[in-house]
């Protein structure tokens, strides 16, 4: 098998995915900072997605901690497809967030909606970003364990 550098079980996975989690914890609290964010139902979205981002996350860091001083990288199929379904499900749940949640703050900006007095709205913006971010970092690791399943089977 060639060793992708990003894969799954590798150190540079490991910083992946520290700061997948970093990105959605900051993203879900820079959320949650107001009370009201739950009477726009995408805030609502964006807040469950990153939860199971978070989740993931954890999960996932903990069994590249356990690769990285193991020196024992995952070198079976099945075990890399479930990481690439959970990245690629994951990664598209955190753009649809993160979209959904952008253009609802451009609809409560337009209507100068009540709910955005006291610059509320740019913490929903910093939430968003940070969504787009992990959504990012989703992608790059999905990328990556694609290269390292295909490479498992040439």
């Amino acid at each position: 098998m060639e060793r992708v550098p990003g894969s799954f079980g590798t150190s540079v996975s490991f910083a992946l995915r520290i700061f997948q989690l970093g990105f959605s914890s900051a993203s879900l609290i820079s959320m949650c900072v107001d009370y009201d964010f739950n009477e726009v139902t995408t805030f609502c979205y964006l807040v469950v997605v990153m939860a199971y981002v978070i989740l993931w996350s954890i999960l996932q860091t903990l069994a590249d901690t356990y690769s990285v001083f193991m020196k024992q990288l995952p070198h079976k199929p099945r075990v890399l497809s479930i990481v690439l379904a959970g990245d690629v499900i994951l990664s598209f749940l955190s753009l649809s967030g993160a979209c959904g949640a952008a253009s609802a703050i451009e609809m409560l900006l337009s209507i100068d909606a009540p709910m955005c007095g006291d610059n509320l709205c740019i913490k929903y913006y910093v939430s968003a970003l940070l969504a787009f971010l992990c959504w990012a970092l989703f992608l790059d690791s999905a990328i990556f364990n694609f290269m390292s399943l295909s490479s498992l089977f040439y």
